[in-house]
């Protein structure tokens, strides 16, 4: 039976909605519990969290932390702690500021850009010149294509990149591998720029000296560089700088578009494919080096950062569940910014911190949640997802034995279009627990003006044009670049995240324009972003409705015959891609038929499991605590211990993020990794041996996957 019930609470003057839906049983009560907090609230949320700079380790990110633990605690959560980690951080040398320059033959420095003070972890402190090469975005196919098709080797020289297409850390990864000794980064316009729109502070683009900060580790899951594997705590062993995990070796600094000028327009060397060209008005020509008229002058690039053993701050609180006290939904968000994080990450944390004042103005009304709910403010996310890593390798055995799911908040807005969703693929493209988010309370509303009356879920449904057979929700697939990597692909935990993104079709700038610069304030959301913050609501109510169907449900709302349609998508579409070579195939033997097998030996269990569930007796508790628990460990099983070639952290044998881009994930990331550019390996059958090798590793992690969903014996 239903029993709708409706409360209405003040919050600082400011009143609360919460919606109420319960289902009630003989022996137990479901509730649904959708925490709605009000604009007025978040907009103060958001200016408190964004009145000054909180780097990662700073006394002001310390402060921070200590205030929302005491606010925790003042909602009414049955704990809070400050979980500290000694991690290794890099600031600027305050004495001897970053910064690129043009020296000449006799070694007259022309100073041209901004002092700017980045941060970026660093082996040594130096200066170094060379010539100059433009290396278009520093993928993985602008290296090929340089060395291949142009004939151009970086080994020695300084590589300029411009941001965008993938994550910063592969691009300096590449410039390693090709041999150049510095990379210098920069902002064109064709990537981080939007039509019409003026630069900060008449717009929301990114002005010309406005640099986009981040790190550039390539860390592959380690967390902590000295500490890989475990967590950083003050026993620890620890490695030396030279052992450490995913130091660059090379100097990184970034610029702006107006600096990057400078260097790329007396450029020498060949035209570059249209393709390579951006926005500047210049050639973008190739280099080595620049034209005869200035042959003689090099790029200096003068880096003088300081590494430093720091200790950070995770807040996590907690809720005791009331019936299932040992299974955990965990939400959790970074506070630490690169300057003042009006987007990233401060409208996600504003959303995290009212979602907690609202669950606590439940507990106030007796209300306790089936499973316990975490609530966790991660530090030092931007030097590599530390913070969030270091708990998770804490709690690693605990977490594996009871976390449900982990719903990630990050960034509440990186746009002004539509709502976005990243979950496992229990919930891809049927996507059974947005359903049930959306479809068992009062549907919250479009926060787009035009649309008044129009719930959220079909506005998102029109924006973003769903074209899938159930005209379900679009669901696209976790990568990395967030604090849910730990979770999901070291340990194997079900997790997701929403936000409000831009319109993919018109918008094509990467991220957003004034991404992890210091034009990300309190300002811009306010003027431009989400000047009503209904965005930021919007968000709030699908977070909220997420940790809340997945903290009360009596059976959790994972779809696991959506995973058998996604495995036989991804197992067609890594097949078709070895099929480019039909030859080779034939030549050493290579076969998916197990993996296609493996498979419908899945699917084929999914089905059965499915069955078992629609007799389910739901007055048995136990009969009810062995189905969850399979929904809850499947995705465990498909985590590999021996992980993946050379990154032994990502152990998710069907998702993981690309080698080449760590921001995008891929489906069989071992088969897709050994067939990456296997056309021009230097020994083919070993080349090939590891592919097949890879086919075997996915069918027997599939196999022995379905039988985790076959009944107890």
């Amino acid at each position: 039976w239903w029993n709708p019930m409706l409360q209405q609470q003040l919050c600082m003057h400011i009143s609360l909605l919460f919606i109420f839906l319960f289902m009630f049983s003989k022996k137990n009560i479901f509730i649904q519990v959708t925490a709605s907090p009000v604009t007025d609230c978040l907009h103060p949320l958001h200016r408190k969290f964004t009145r000054l700079p909180h780097l990662a380790g700073t006394e002001q990110n310390l402060r921070y932390a200590e205030q929302i633990r005491k606010e925790w605690l003042e909602f009414g959560l049955d704990s809070v702690e400050m979980v500290p980690y000694d991690v290794l951080l890099s600031y600027p040398n305050k004495s001897q500021p970053n910064y690129i320059s043009i020296v000449d033959q006799l070694g007259s420095e022309y100073l041209f850009t901004a002092l700017v003070k980045v941060k970026c972890l660093l082996l040594l402190s130096l200066s170094l010149q060379g010539d100059l090469v433009y290396v278009n975005y520093g993928r993985t196919e602008d290296f090929f294509q340089l060395e291949r098709e142009m004939g151009i080797n970086v080994t020695g020289k300084i590589v300029i990149v411009r941001y965008g297409k993938i994550f910063r850390g592969n691009k300096v990864k590449n410039a390693m591998l090709a041999g150049a000794k510095g990379i210098i980064m920069f902002s064109d316009p064709a990537d981080y720029w939007a039509a019409g729109v003026q630069p900060y502070p008449d717009g929301w683009n990114l002005p010309g000296g406005g640099a986009q900060r981040g790190n550039v580790l390539n860390l592959n899951g380690a967390g902590d560089p000295l500490t890989p594997g475990y967590p950083a705590k003050e026993y620890t062993y620890r490695f030396s700088l030279e052992d450490a995990v995913g130091l660059p070796k090379i100097p990184v600094h970034p610029i702006g578009f107006h600096d990057a000028i400078h260097l790329l327009k007396n450029m020498g060397g060949p035209i570059p494919p249209n393709n390579w060209k951006g926005a500047l008005n210049v050639s973008y020509k190739i280099g080595p080096g620049f034209t005869d008229d200035f042959r003689s002058q090099k790029v200096r690039m003068n880096i003088h950062t300081n590494n430093q053993l720091t200790r950070i701050y995770n807040v996590i609180g907690r809720i005791r569940g009331a019936l299932e006290p040992d299974r955990y939904v965990i939400l959790g968000g970074h506070r630490d910014a690169w300057v003042f994080g009006g987007i990233d990450p401060m409208s996600g944390a504003a959303v995290v911190h009212e979602t907690v004042r609202s669950a606590g103005r439940l507990l106030s009304k007796g209300w306790r949640p089936r499973r316990t709910l975490i609530f966790a403010s991660w530090d030092a996310e931007e030097f590599g997802l530390q913070g969030s890593t270091e708990w998770a390798e804490d709690n690693a055995k605990l977490l594996q034995e009871r976390a449900v799911a982990y719903i990630n908040a990050d960034s509440a807005i990186e746009g002004m279009y539509t709502l976005r969703v990243d979950l496992n693929t229990y919930c891809h493209s049927c996507s059974l627990l947005l359903y049930a988010v959306f479809l068992s309370f009062s549907l919250p509303p479009s926060p787009e003006e035009g649309e008044e009356g129009v719930s959220l879920y079909d506005s998102w449904h029109k924006r973003d044009n769903w074209t899938n057979d159930r005209d379900a929700p679009r669901i696209n697939k976790l990568g990395s670049g967030s604090d849910f990597e730990a979770y999901f692909i070291r340990l194997g935990i079900a997790a997701g995240r929403a936000r409000y993104t831009k319109n993919k079709i018109t918008e094509r700038y990467s991220s957003y324009p004034v991404y992890h610069s210091v034009y990300e304030t309190f300002e811009i959301v306010e003027r431009f972003y989400d000047p009503s913050f209904k965005r930021l609501r919007a968000v709030a109510q699908v977070r909220g409705g997420l940790i809340f169907q997945l903290a009360d449900s009596l059976l959790l709302p994972l779809d696991v015959n959506q995973y058998a349609d996604s495995l036989r998508k991804y197992a067609k579409s890594i097949a078709q891609l070895a099929q480019r070579h039909p030859e080779q195939m034939k030549m050493y033997e290579v076969s998916f038929d197990s993996l296609f097998s493996a498979v419908e030996n899945f699917t084929i269990a999914a089905r059965d499991f499915h069955e078992r569930l629609q007799t389910l007796n739901r007055e048995d508790p136990l009969q009810v605590r062995v189905m969850n628990d399979q929904l809850m460990y499947l995705e465990r099983a498909f985590i590999d211990p021996l992980g993946l070639p050379g990154r032994p952290f990502y152990r998710h044998v069907i998702f993981a993020p690309s080698s080449h881009n760590k921001y995008a994930g891929e489906s069989f990331p071992g088969i897709y990794d050994a067939l990456f550019d296997i056309e021009n390996s230097a020994d083919p059958e070993k080349a090939w041996e590891e592919v097949k090798r890879q086919i075997s590793i996915a069918a027997f992690t599939v196999h022995s996957t379905a039988m985790t969903l076959t009944p107890p014996a």
